[in-house]
């Protein structure tokens, strides 16, 4: 297949988005696979790097295809592939690290500084027909899941790895601030690992009607203007008097981020999932006299991934309501810009092929 073209989404530039021509790739690594992709989710750091160029110190220097949620099927092996044969259907997971780093060798492979992840400059993505991944990071998908179902993997991973953050057990109570597409996840995926409530807050009641199809046992409506004292006064009172052993903070915000300490339990875990500024006003003292731990939570890592498949195989988590629009990988281009024009209402879009 040498020689041969593929149709890629391209982010030319800041603002600019096209669908361009791309060199089929070839099997070098003999423990890699070729994948036909067949669907691929839009994901918030897509839409960002096409409205502003840049997240933190990851800038677009040069034209860079986009995607990194996607699902497809095998198409080629290498000569050391063991695990997959030609045909199987299959989730991808987007990022690949050195296999050398201490990081890596010590299971938090997210936090390898030699990361080579898809759609994050300067590696291209996986808004195309073909693409190559590692056999062990890529996970078979069950029949009865549906590709769109299948890209939605790579979310959930970050669901997942937030909650073995956050020690989601059974009995747990959760507070998940920010009702987007990772909070609702988020909130299925503690449901899911046994927390017996799990409370959503959000701006947007559109969101918290949403929700209530993600595990939530009690939503909040905080409008924007009121402060962090009344959304832990709504969040006891919903709880019976009671504060969540987790909150998961999802939003990114900075107001939510300092109730989300606010509203902890003593002893509790506040999960930090959502990016926001990059220094933000923080509430020390209520974390140290609750001896409160807060946790950073980057991407996902050991197990995560597959975990996520499963969740997904065994109807655990449904993600299915989450897609709210598919358009055809003709129509990426529009996608993206219907991603950023109803961004209060969009949970998932989906880019089906390309065939």
């Amino acid at each position: 297949m040498s020689g041969l073209m593929q149709d890629a989404v391209v982010l030319e530039k800041k603002g600019l988005i096209k669908i361009e021509h791309r060199q089929v790739p070839n099997i070098k690594d003999p423990h890699y696979v070729k994948i036909q992709i067949k669907a691929t989710g839009i994901c918030g750091s897509d839409v960002h790097y096409y409205t502003h160029g840049s997240i933190g110190d990851f800038v677009v220097k040069s034209p860079m295809v986009l995607g990194h949620e996607s699902s497809g099927v095998v198409v080629e092996i290498g000569d050391a592939v063991t695990s997959l044969k030609i045909g199987d259907r299959v989730a991808v997971e987007p990022g690949v690290p050195s296999r050398y780093s201490k990081e890596t060798l010590s299971g938090r492979y997210n936090l390898c500084p030699h990361m080579a992840f898809a759609a994050t400059p300067p590696y291209d993505g996986t808004l195309v027909k073909y693409f190559l991944a590692p056999e062990d990071f890529v996970y078979k998908l069950a029949d009865h899941v549906s590709f769109e179902e299948g890209a939605m993997a790579e979310p959930l991973a970050v669901a997942v790895h937030a909650n073995r953050l956050g020690n989601t057990s059974f009995g747990k109570t959760a507070l998940i601030l920010g009702a987007g597409p990772v909070g609702l996840l988020t909130g299925a995926t503690a449901r899911a690992f046994g927390a017996t409530d799990v409370v959503f807050v959000d701006i947007f009641e559109s969101k918290l009607e949403r929700a209530k199809q993600f595990g939530a046992t009690h939503t909040i409506l905080w409008n924007a203007s009121s402060d962090e004292a009344t959304l832990v006064h709504e969040t006891v009172k919903v709880l019976a008097g009671g504060r969540p052993d987790i909150v998961f903070e999802c939003s990114g915000a900075e107001k939510c981020i300092r109730a989300a300490v606010k509203a902890c339990a003593r002893g509790g875990i506040v999960v930090q999932v959502g990016m926001g500024k990059d220094d933000v006003s923080f509430p020390i003292t209520e974390l140290s006299v609750k001896e409160a731990t807060l946790k950073g939570s980057f991407r996902y890592a050991a197990g995560d991934y597959d975990a996520a498949v499963k969740l997904l195989s065994t109807g655990q988590v449904n993600a299915k309501p989450l897609i709210t629009k598919v358009f055809p990988f003709t129509e990426a281009v529009q996608a993206y810009q219907y991603n950023v024009e109803h961004a209060k209402d969009v949970a998932k879009t989906i880019i089906t092929g390309p065939e």
